[in-house]
């Protein structure tokens, strides 16, 4: 749910019934791969197969013999659903007719229930490849609850998927909110701009982040901080909180140097343009819920 009537970020729809409760039943994962109704989805390190649309090219389980991991990720209808979880560095299975795209690129055309799916499988996948021991002993865990958990052999505990929590920001000016001010990262190339945004420390409300993040990365104090939204963004495991403020003060706009090299204060018709393609200026795509901020600004819904 958003703050406002606008369109929602494109991974915070709710997609399929997620079905919870099903997880801890026992043999959950080999009944649903013995039942042709199942569905399954591959992913391929940060790709997943699509057709045209876009739309998700889901198998049959027979499909599928070669996943790393597997994991349900709930129902659409009667069918099951599940992801078979390949690491980036094997090779990727020919699926036709498809081709494999990265969720960030492709993730904010596809239809509601597909980018629940893919954006649900894809954190997933990045939790049970990437952490498989214990952070407590050490002991590699075991894949529990149809691969919502982890329990370690050598010390009892249990370990669950970890979500990061992270605002991203819009900043308007206050004297003048016809202006935007946006930043070009230093790992991005050159003429890419976005929305400030950074994780919310230990101790931290999602407001003061927010006040915190902006001094740090353009110099200003903002006022008037307005939660937008919220969508998962798997880049690693983060939960995005959107949010709209307005400067106080224009002439204090100021990139960091080190993370931020470059900021901007744009005008609607420089916005429309890099919306149309037009220029040298590059925005976030359709996927992230920064475009889904910039929009609103430029739309006029903030």
């Amino acid at each position: 749910m958003t703050a406002s009537g606008a369109p929602a970020p494109a991974f915070a729809r709710e997609g399929i019934d997620r079905a919870a409760a099903e997880r801890t039943r026992p043999g959950l994962l080999d009944d649903l791969r013995r039942d042709p109704r199942t569905r399954v989805l591959v992913v391929h390190g940060d790709r997943v197969p699509v057709t045209e649309g876009p739309r998700l090219r889901l198998l049959a389980p027979q499909d599928v013999t070669d996943a790393a991991e597997w994991a349900f990720l709930g129902r659409d209808g009667e069918a099951g659903v599940i992801a078979a979880i390949l690491p980036a560095d094997a090779d990727a299975p020919g699926i036709a007719p498809a081709r494999w795209e990265a969720l960030r690129v492709v993730g904010g055309e596809l239809g509601t229930d597909d980018a629940g799916i893919a954006v649900e499988a894809l954190s997933l996948a990045r939790w049970l490849l990437g952490a498989p021991f214990c952070s407590a002993c050490g002991t590699r865990t075991e894949v529990v609850q149809a691969g919502w958990a982890r329990h370690c052999p050598g010390c009892g505990r249990e370990h669950f998927p970890r979500t990061d929590p992270a605002i991203i920001v819009a900043v308007t000016s206050a004297d003048r909110p016809e202006r935007l001010l946006l930043g070009s990262n230093a790992a991005w190339a050159p003429g890419r701009y976005s929305c400030f945004a950074g994780f919310v420390e230990a101790g931290e409300s999602l407001e003061a982040a927010v006040v915190r993040e902006v001094a740090e990365e353009a110099g200003v104090d903002v006022v008037d901080v307005r939660y937008r939204g919220s969508q998962a963004w798997p880049y690693p495991r983060s939960l995005m909180l959107g949010f709209h403020a307005a400067a106080r003060s224009d002439d204090a706009a100021r990139a960091d140097g080190e993370e931020i090299v470059e900021i901007r204060w744009f005008t609607r018709e420089q916005i429309g343009a890099a919306f149309a393609g037009e220029g040298d200026v590059t925005l976030p795509g359709t996927a992230s819920i920064a475009y889904r901020l910039i929009r609103d600004w430029y739309e006029g819904a903030v």
